[in-house]
């Protein structure tokens, strides 16, 4: 960051973290087995052509093999799913072990416990600072569960969402 300006990158990081975000765990079949990484950086864009979009960081060791494959999953966490989160942000060996998962159109895994998800071919990747910009053209998409909320990410906790009235 330069140093003219009046924060550094901790405050930055402060301040954005009082905007909740929803958690992610974006997946592809690369092509030394399935990868994925946990992503609160994920946003819907455009809905005709329907368009998400997604934001790794450019030293995330997962990314390469998802960009690699031209395609992704994205999982979207519901509230009981911390764990799982937390476990597509470590560097685990195999973050894939034990979880049940199927595919869709890509290929990509689809948890069977996510909440939702939605199946995409890579669109573009746009440079953005010290992240990708990764725009994903939606092929197909479904809910998987209504008796829960989504996991939410807040000040760098973890939370659910509760609705008003």
């Amino acid at each position: 960051m330069s140093d003219s300006l009046p924060f550094d990158s901790a405050f930055f990081r402060q301040v954005l973290g009082q905007f909740p975000t929803g958690v992610t765990v974006v997946t592809a079949a690369g092509s030394d087995g399935p990868a994925g990484l946990a992503i609160g950086s994920f946003g819907s864009v455009s809905l005709d052509p329907p368009l998400v979009m997604f934001m790794p960081g450019k030293t995330s060791t997962s990314w390469p093999a998802i960009e690699a494959a031209g395609h992704f999953g994205v999982n979207i966490l519901a509230e009981d799913q911390g764990d799982m989160s937390n476990l597509f942000a470590s560097k685990a060996e195999d973050k894939f072990a034990g979880l049940e998962w199927t595919t869709k159109i890509t290929g990509a895994p689809i948890f069977e416990s996510s909440l939702a998800w939605i199946d995409c071919e890579i669109d573009q990747i746009v440079e953005g600072g010290d992240h990708w910009i990764v725009l994903g053209r939606v092929l197909d998409l479904g809910v998987q569960r209504d008796d829960v909320g989504p996991l939410v990410f807040l000040a760098g906790k973890y939370g659910s969402f509760d609705p008003m009235g």
